[in-house]
C-alpha cells in the first residue's frame, strides 16, 4: 500500500487531477489478460477553451486537445517506469490512438472509459463520453495496465443522464443514438463512431486534420 501511495503522489505531482483503481480482467483482449489491474488518471480540460467552441472546433481547442494528450502520456509513462522498476509487468495505454487493424476500426487497444467507470469515477453519457462525477465531460483520461495488485472495489455508477438529450440534439453528425448507457452495453448502442469520424473528416479537415469536434463536450451539463 505504501508503494501505491507513492505512485499516486507522483502522478498527482505530475498533473493528474483524478486517480482511480479497478480490476478490468473481464474487459481485456486475450493478449493483455495478465495485466488485469488498471490505474486511471484524469486531466481537466480548460473551461474557457471548451466554451469557445460553437458549431465547430477551434484551432485553440485542437492544440489544447493534443497538449493534454501529450501530458497524459508523459504521466502514465512515469507511472509505468516506477511500477516496472519494482518488477511488475505494466503497459501505458496511449491517451489517444486509433488502431486500424482491430475489428473495430474506431477504437484503441483498450478503452480508457472502461477503467474509469469501473473505478467509480463517473459514467458514460449519451454522447458516448466519460462523464466525471466532479468535472463532467470536460476531462481526458489515461490508463496504466499492470499485474501489480491495486486496491479496487469496482463500484460502477449508473448513468445520470436521465431525460437530458442536449448532446443528441446538438451533434451535427447525428451520430448519437439517444440511449442511456448501462454497464456492458455496446458502444454502437450509444454512438455511431463511423458517422462521427466521417463528419469530422469531411467538415473539420482544416482544423486538426479532422480529428476533433468537441461540440458534445461543450453542451454536456453532466456532473
Amino acid at each position: 500500500m505504501e508503494f501505491i501511495n507513492e505512485i499516486e503522489m507522483k502522478l498527482k505531482e505530475l498533473g493528474a487531477l483524478m486517480i482511480g483503481y479497478s480490476n478490468v480482467s473481464d474487459k481485456l483482449p486475450e493478449r493483455l489478460k495478465e495485466l488485469k489491474y488498471a490505474i486511471t488518471i484524469g486531466i481537466r480540460l480548460s473551461d474557457f477553451i471548451i466554451d469557445e467552441i460553437t458549431d465547430k472546433p477551434t484551432f485553440t481547442y485542437f492544440h489544447h486537445y493534443r497538449t493534454v494528450n501529450a501530458l497524459i502520456d508523459q504521466i502514465t509513462l512515469r507511472g509505468l517506469l516506477m511500477i516496472q522498476e519494482r518488477g511488475y509487468k505494466v503497459l501505458a495505454v496511449p491517451a489517444s490512438q486509433t488502431v486500424n487493424d482491430l475489428a473495430d476500426k474506431y477504437s484503441g487497444i483498450f478503452p480508457h472509459k472502461t477503467a474509469a467507470v469501473k473505478a467509480g469515477l463517473g459514467w458514460i453519457g449519451k454522447n458516448g463520453l466519460f462523464i466525471s462525477s466532479q468535472y463532467g465531460s470536460r476531462v481526458r483520461l489515461g490508463t496504466i495496465l499492470t499485474d501489480m495488485e491495486v486496491p479496487c472495489s469496482n463500484l460502477v455508477i449508473a448513468s445520470r443522464c436521465g431525460d437530458c438529450n442536449i448532446c443528441v440534439k446538438s451533434c451535427p453528425a447525428m451520430a448519437l443514438i439517444g440511449n442511456s448507457w448501462s454497464e456492458g452495453c455496446d458502444r454502437s448502442e450509444i454512438v455511431d463512431a463511423k458517422a462521427c469520424s466521417d463528419y469530422m473528416n469531411s467538415k473539420f479537415k482544416h482544423i486538426g486534420r479532422g480529428s476533433v469536434c468537441g461540440i458534445c463536450v461543450k453542451v454536456c451539463p453532466g456532473r
